[in-house]
């Protein structure tokens, strides 16, 4: 997955938290989840909160000094305020992570919408007053309010005055749309990074955007938005693409389905794969792709996986090597980002749920072998390239690497 948008949220959880030992990021993301499963039931289980949008994005910072870490724990929330409440307190239940001892406490739970409540009231006051005083009726006064309410942090960005979210200056992932409604149905569903560009071409102001931002091009389901894409692709720097349903508009979606679009983007190589193999068969949205013989169709694929071996530069192989030899025989896995930053190590038991807590993982260096079903569960994540001592399996849109790919590099 690339990375996920945030939650609308009404509620920041704080927690304190000191380890009597040094812990990485993921160690306590991976402790926060799994022994917090099963403990408040299946409506309160934090990965069906995180996958449903009521729990966001669990931030970490931590200070490892003189073999002990401190730091602070925030976990944005849009349940109700019990709710809220009895998720704080679990946290509290944690005591060790990785073998080490640890206290979690919670500092605070803030309620985020205390600021925008107040600037909603006094900004209807004074819209309630200057409709009063023209007279309007009832109807004309809701409906003016209610748009008010709506579009208040829809803004005018950069020179080219497109619209977009409040969030899109200092967010490092944009989500980038046809229009002007479509990113109002985003603000709505509490999507703050969104930025339009008001026709099919590309304004100077979103293709500069996209070169420095991790972006999502999030277009209608229809012909019109491959056009998009392909625009886009000329003159920006695109990482994934999401597409409403078929014969669907975003600026129609509801928050659950523009959550299951965003959670299905697919990286921008294989998109440009499946829009070039539709075009041979004269349907960019064919969801039977026309074969001739199985076994033709099976040799291209299996080339595609030997050429993307070959593709990788000689810097980078050295790299994995290195770290593919640090890692034998300790069942554990590296996490990288795009620039080959290892973001963390986690146990190779841990890595599904390190994969699904950090979408800024780009790659993964992992003692052992990776399986079919791990290459399946990876598929539908952000990681682009996977790093093994062996792979048992294959996949059209993962690069896979073994040992032996890399050879004496």
């Amino acid at each position: 997955m690339g990375k996920i948008a945030p939650v609308s949220a009404k509620y920041i959880i704080r927690v304190k938290i000191h380890v009597d030992g040094t812990v990485e990021k993921p160690d306590v993301i991976g402790a926060i989840f799994g022994q917090t499963e099963g403990l408040l039931g299946t409506d309160l289980e934090l990965r069906e909160l995180q996958k449903s949008g009521r729990i966001g994005r669990i931030e970490v910072n931590l200070q490892n000094k003189g073999g002990k870490a401190d730091g602070e724990i925030t976990i944005p929330s849009s349940m109700d305020m019990a709710e809220t409440a009895i998720v704080a307190s679990a946290i509290e239940t944690i005591q060790r992570i990785g073998p080490c001892n640890a206290k979690l406490v919670i500092e605070n739970i803030e309620d985020v919408r205390v600021t925008k409540r107040e600037y909603v009231i006094e900004r209807a006051k004074e819209l309630l007053k200057n409709m009063i005083d023209k007279g309007p009726d009832s109807a004309e006064l809701m409906e003016e309010l209610k748009q008010t309410v709506r579009g208040m942090e829809l803004v005018n960005y950069g020179k080219d005055k497109v619209p977009a979210g409040p969030n899109v200056k200092d967010s490092d992932d944009i989500i980038v749309v046809e229009g002007r409604a479509d990113v109002i149905n985003l603000l709505k569903h509490g999507f703050k990074n969104a930025i339009g560009l008001n026709g099919t071409s590309v304004p100077p102001t979103v293709a500069e955007l996209t070169k420095t931002k991790t972006t999502t091009v999030f277009v209608d389901g229809d012909r019109g938005g491959n056009l998009i894409v392909r625009e886009l692709m000329a003159v920006g720097d695109i990482d994934f693409v999401a597409m409403a349903p078929s014969g669907r508009e975003v600026e129609e979606l509801t928050k659950k389905e523009i959550h299951k679009c965003l959670r299905s983007k697919i990286p921008l190589d294989q998109f440009k794969e499946e829009m070039g193999e539709s075009s041979r068969n004269g349907n960019l949205h064919s969801s039977k792709p026309q074969r001739n013989d199985r076994n033709d169709d099976r040799r291209p694929q299996r080339q595609r996986q030997q050429q993307r071996k070959r593709d990788i530069h000689p810097e980078y192989a050295k790299q994995f090597k290195k770290m593919l030899d640090e890692l034998i025989g300790t069942r554990g896995a590296y996490l990288l980002d795009a620039d080959m930053n290892i973001l963390g190590k986690v146990p190779t038991k841990e890595l599904k749920n390190a994969i699904r807590s950090l979408p800024e993982i780009n790659m993964i260096v992992m003692d052992g072998q990776v399986t079919p079903e791990m290459i399946r569960f990876i598929e539908r994540s952000s990681v682009n390239t996977v790093v093994a001592e062996g792979a048992t399996g294959t996949s059209r849109r993962l690069k896979i690497l073994t040992a032996a790919d890399l050879g004496s590099a």
